[in-house]
């Protein structure tokens, strides 16, 4: 069963116009700051576009399906949350807590996530780490005078490189970026900084830097990583992530240990298994679930694989 999904356009004041003019994602020129492409939650559900379950929700067919996820999720919900990220502006500084913070203070699931950058514009960066190790005195004292941008280290980034962001890792997409974001199902954002702008009402937007700096690691940038090899970019607990660009020819074989997204950033792709076939093009995505055995993919286009 291939499942097509469509996505869950959010607006927020950092958007751009990149998703609906060359993905089709929205009406034409609309700001569009996220497309969730895989979401299984109430602040966000897809709707699925084709065959037997056309026209119900994603979580719908999860409820009816369980077994569709894998075996592999330990989570008592869907495991993971995928976005595409389009920054017009500067996102804030900010920071997810783990598992075990969010737990204790929320409903939510805690957040490790990575980056592949789909497009970034010249001279376009993200903010990625500390500096070095601070005190926690020092970090507060740098939000409270508006200096916090000096404690953080900022990456100049191109296309095809991939960022992978543990819980604790301080953090920001700065403009001029389109990326591709992997996530645990989460929607737990701690802002310590957000220089000081203002929403269309005229209100500033919340800070938690209470919680941000109870969830702060002082991790070194030069070891933020997670496992990558061949066409793997990102293989940790949560996840594993694998791009295919070009000339993509490749067959899969989706095992009952765990589903298969696949996403399209570029050009387009067939995906066939035992049953059918359908197109993928760029800004489209598609969910196979857990135990559907061999799937072929095939096409001139670049796509983002994941499974837990």
């Amino acid at each position: 069963m291939l499942l097509k999904l469509k996505p869950v356009i959010k607006h927020i004041l950092w958007g751009g116009d990149k998703l609906s003019r060359e993905y089709g994602i929205g009406e034409d020129g609309e700001k569009v700051a996220e497309a969730w492409q895989l979401t299984c939650r109430k602040d966000g559900d897809n709707e699925i576009v084709n065959g037997k379950y056309k026209g119900r929700t994603f979580s719908e067919f999860i409820n009816e399906n369980p077994l569709a996820i894998g075996t592999k999720n330990t989570f008592d919900r869907f495991p993971l949350l995928i976005k595409l990220i389009d920054a017009g502006a500067d996102l804030s500084i900010q920071v997810h807590p783990n598992d075990e913070y969010a737990k204790a203070h929320s409903t939510d699931l805690g957040k490790t996530e990575m980056w592949y950058i789909v497009e970034a514009e010249p001279g376009a960066k993200i903010a990625y780490g500390l500096k070095k190790k601070y005190l926690r005195s020092e970090l507060e004292k740098a939000i409270q005078d508006g200096t916090l941008e000096e404690c953080v280290n900022y990456v100049n980034v191109k296309p095809g490189e991939t960022y992978f962001i543990p819980s604790g890792t301080v953090h920001a997409i700065c403009s001029g970026l389109l990326i591709a974001e992997i996530q645990q199902d989460s929607n737990i954002t701690y802002r310590v900084y957000d220089y000081n702008r203002r929403q269309p009402d005229g209100s500033l937007r919340q800070l938690h830097i209470e919680d941000a700096l109870n969830v702060i690691e002082t991790v070194n940038p030069d070891d933020i990583t997670s496992t990558s090899y061949d066409n793997v970019i990102a293989d940790c607990k949560f996840f594993k992530v694998m791009v295919l660009d070009k000339n993509v020819k490749e067959s899969l074989n989706v095992t009952g240990e765990s589903f298969v997204h696949v996403m399209c950033v570029d050009g387009s792709v067939d995906v066939k298994d035992k049953d059918e076939q359908v197109t993928v093009s760029k800004g489209e995505s598609l969910f196979i679930p857990s135990g559907d055995g061999k799937v072929d993919i095939k096409g001139k286009g670049k796509i983002v694989v994941t499974k837990i």
